[in-house]
């Protein structure tokens, strides 16, 4: 009881803090840059939502033949229509409570192909995992291809930093990373003398179990197509973000480069707040701002996208969520048992 508590609450608050984002956004704006941003999303060839939308789609079919790999080994073969289908639910869930999606594709998965529910979500263990190791190695390509951006960026941030309050935020500084030093020493001595409390068990086995899972696959008879499949997702995560680009004017003449960019925060967006709601497009501005995005039209580029990866999302969710049932209706019916 006290557990399902905890996760509504959690869920209450992070729904709040984009409710609140998208509320903080429209009234910090001025009437002048509300004008500007309703220009700029008027200025969009909203023709360009087209491809998007199919390169998203195509990037949940082979996220789908991906997840069918990681079941191999375990000796499952789920139809690939399944597979689509509970991931976009999956996603539709998550848009709404975070983490929620995970329970569900693998519950509804377990139902309709008759396989077991924890050995699928080792499979999503795994998968989270490598999306992670993933994820850091985009961060350093997006580092390593624009270094001098980068580094001038920070420098000039580092610059106002510095001259805005002196000695005061040098004080501040020092304490608070002296207090995460502090706070790291504390939970390792806890973890290491409770290591049979309840809950730190739970934790240090969730732990061990993303290591163990990211190990095994080595174990994959597919390793090359899970390899293509990754880099695949990532690919078409990147281009979209480069096409919209190129369908508004003032962000046209971006390149590859802040699309980088604005994909790897972005990413750090849909963790913070359930679907990115309200951070998503604050992470596009600021991000957009080092090229000489203006905050207006970064903030219209942001909706935009957001709007697209969302309402494709709400859309093939709610579809797949109504047509699965009659999906495997239908399959019972031809091969009866």
């Amino acid at each position: 009881m006290r557990k399902r508590i905890f996760s509504y609450l959690q869920y209450v608050f992070f729904l709040g803090l984009g409710i609140f984002l998208v509320w903080w956004q429209l009234k910090s704006m001025t009437p002048s840059e509300k004008m500007e941003f309703y220009e700029a999303l008027q200025h969009t060839n909203y023709w360009i939502i087209i491809p998007i939308a199919f390169m998203s789609i195509l990037s949940h079919i082979s996220r789908s033949m991906r997840w069918k790999l990681l079941m191999e080994p375990l000796g499952f073969k789920p139809k690939l229509s399944n597979l689509f289908s509970v991931t976009m639910i999956g996603y539709l869930a998550n848009a709404a409570i975070p983490r929620l999606g995970e329970i569900i594709k693998c519950s509804l998965l377990a139902k309709y192909e008759k396989l077991k529910v924890d050995k699928l979500v080792g499979t999503i263990i795994v998968e989270r995992s490598f999306d992670f190791i993933c994820y850091l190695i985009f961060i350093l390509i997006t580092i390593l291809i624009q270094i001098d951006t980068v580094a001038k960026h920070f420098q000039k941030e580092f610059a106002s930093f510095s001259s805005s309050n002196n000695s005061a935020i040098w004080i501040k500084l020092t304490i608070a990373i002296s207090l995460l030093i502090i706070l790291w020493y504390l939970i390792k001595r806890i973890f290491k003398r409770n290591h049979q409390n309840v809950l730190i068990g739970k934790i240090i086995r969730f732990i061990k179990g993303i290591v163990e899972g990211f190990k095994s696959i080595k174990n994959l008879k597919q390793r090359k197509a899970f390899i293509f499949h990754t880099l695949f997702i990532w690919s078409m995560y990147l281009l979209q973000i480069y096409l919209g680009f190129k369908g508004m004017n003032g962000t046209h003449l971006l390149g590859m480069a802040p699309a980088f960019s604005v994909l790897t925060l972005t990413t750090l967006s849909m963790i913070i707040t359930p679907g990115g709601i309200g951070s998503f497009p604050i992470f596009v501005m600021q991000t957009l701002l080092i090229y000489g995005i203006n905050q207006n039209l970064g903030r219209a580029f942001g909706w935009l996208m957001w709007g697209v990866s969302t309402g494709l999302i709400v859309i093939l969710g709610f579809v797949c969520l109504i047509l699965i049932p009659f999906i495997n209706k239908t399959a019972d019916n031809t091969n009866p048992s």
